[in-house]
């Protein structure tokens, strides 16, 4: 209803002029936003209030057939998939959507039952794009062309990426992975029905760095793609995508970029766009939970080729939900790009003594920070001093199974004091997966000469948890000692 129309209505409803000015200024307001938002296809300078975004959601799911508004306008649905929600509240929580999103041939593909929805997961797609390079700083001309939303974890999106690389070239087979001791990137690799080379690392100082060499050596002409990482724990550190990126042209292999939680790194971000002007970069996986503080469940693939993006889509089976988008679609709607700004900035400031204080602790307890200085968002302190010391009889095997489990106990200790995120890594651990043997699990090295544990400065992290997290590690060390001492 237009404004004239209402300014009518109002008069004959004997209501002021001067009263319905006031009402009519926020309405006519409200819908220069969502003009914009239409327009421009960009995020806000400014967020949205929650009535605004919630007007603007149920606005749109009006389009889709399932939500019956009208008396005087009734689908006769008779499909086996109409949309229809039993409970009320299954109904609000997800404002009518419930067709989700895609068709059964491509996950972009709008819906002709759910035009309100294809709606949403485009500009949802469109204000992701946005915030990556306007916030996190992505080359919209190459990095961030082109992207795709998945309603998927991130280990499930790299599977997804693996099959459509995989439909394009069915005489290839090996994926070369760069070690990193995450189990959902190897199981992605398995559930593309790929076979998996792990490539070793090697040590630089503390730091754990991929073997370019042995990448290189064990290139053929049967290898699909690369994975590289550049969000990892430390003492594992981003790996030297541009140099990979390179080695992947100069080999005419894939290149993929596990690039999880790095949206919300500066530096992360310039060295991926280096990567894809000075080399091959095909796919870059980013989670939507761990870089815009929603839940699990999304991840959003960028590329700097259409072709890549469009293979994604049409290898998903079936449609998908939409939930994961709306809950991004919502919190860029509310944080604006000012927000997402702000959020990247206060990480910036508590990371320029995060490390510092984290390492008084440490040296209180006669450990120190592992210098891993091209990791800036996982921080690393040894725990040599925890163990007991070695017998000189005492065969190395034995000696480091007997110390494994008191490590450990550090890790537990911290989470019952209510510490989340922390993780304790024993030295020369030892796991398998998928029939492969992974010494020194955890560091992502075979042999890392340190126990230690990690410790996250990410985005959304309030320097209150910084401050308590740092009296609680103080504490619990202590009072592990005293037990040690005890035993």
């Amino acid at each position: 209803m237009d404004e004239a129309t209402l300014q009518s209505a109002f008069a004959a409803l004997r209501i002021p002029k001067t009263h319905t000015t006031v009402g009519l200024s926020n309405l006519v307001a409200a819908n220069k936003e969502y003009r914009s938002l239409f327009v421009n296809r960009r995020l806000p300078e400014d967020g949205w209030s929650d009535i605004q975004i919630q007007h603007f959601l149920f606005l749109l799911s009006t389009l889709d057939t399932n939500n019956k508004r009208s008396s005087s306008l009734r689908w006769c649905g008779v499909g086996e998939r109409e949309g229809r929600i039993y409970s009320s509240l299954v109904a609000n929580r997800h404002f009518g959507f419930a067709h989700g999103m895609g068709r059964s041939g491509d996950i972009t593909e709008p819906q002709p039952k759910a035009v309100g929805s294809s709606v949403l997961v485009q500009l949802t797609l469109f204000l992701v794009l946005d915030a990556i390079r306007r916030g996190s700083g992505f080359n919209a001309q190459t990095a961030a062309q082109y992207g795709i939303l998945l309603p998927l974890c991130t280990g499930m999106s790299m599977s997804l990426v693996l099959s459509s690389l995989r439909e394009a070239n069915p005489d290839r087979s090996i994926v070369l992975w760069c070690r990193i001791d995450q189990k959902s990137c190897f199981k992605a690799i398995s559930s593309a029905g790929l076979t998996c080379v792990v490539i070793p690392t090697t040590l630089e100082g503390d730091e754990v760095v991929t073997h370019l060499q042995a990448l290189e050596e064990a290139m053929s002409d049967k290898v699909l793609t690369v994975i590289t990482t550049t969000s990892c724990f430390a003492p594992r550190v981003r790996d030297k995508v541009d140099q990979v990126a390179k080695l992947c042209q100069t080999h005419n292999v894939h290149h993929i970029i596990n690039n999880a939680y790095g949206l919300q790194c500066a530096s992360t971000s310039k060295l991926i766009n280096r990567a894809c002007v000075v080399g091959r970069v095909d796919a870059i996986v980013c989670s939507t939970d761990k870089n815009f503080l929603v839940p699990v469940g999304g991840a959003i693939v960028l590329s700097p080729h259409e072709s890549i993006i469009q293979n994604i889509g049409k290898v998903y089976a079936g449609r998908a939900s939409s939930s994961p988008i709306l809950d991004l679609f919502i919190t860029l709607l509310s944080m604006g790009l000012k927000g997402y700004q702000k959020l990247l900035q206060d990480r910036q400031q508590a990371l320029e003594n995060f490390a510092q204080r984290l390492s008084a602790v440490a040296e209180k307890h006669g450990e120190r920070l592992l210098q891993c200085p091209s990791n800036t968002i996982s921080f690393g302190i040894t725990l040599d001093t925890l163990a007991r010391p070695r017998d000189e009889s005492e065969d190395e095997t034995a000696y480091l199974e007997s110390i494994r489990k008191p490590i450990s106990a550090l890790g537990a200790m911290l989470f019952s004091r209510c510490v989340s995120g922390t993780r304790v890594i024993p030295r020369l651990e030892q796991k398998t997966m998928g029939g492969q043997v992974f010494a020194g699990f955890g560091s992502s090295h075979d042999a890392f000469p340190h126990a230690y544990m990690t410790a996250a400065c990410a985005i959304g992290v309030h320097p209150s948890e910084v401050d308590e997290f740092l009296v609680r590690l103080d504490k619990t060390i202590h009072e592990f000692k005293k037990k040690q001492e005890k035993r």
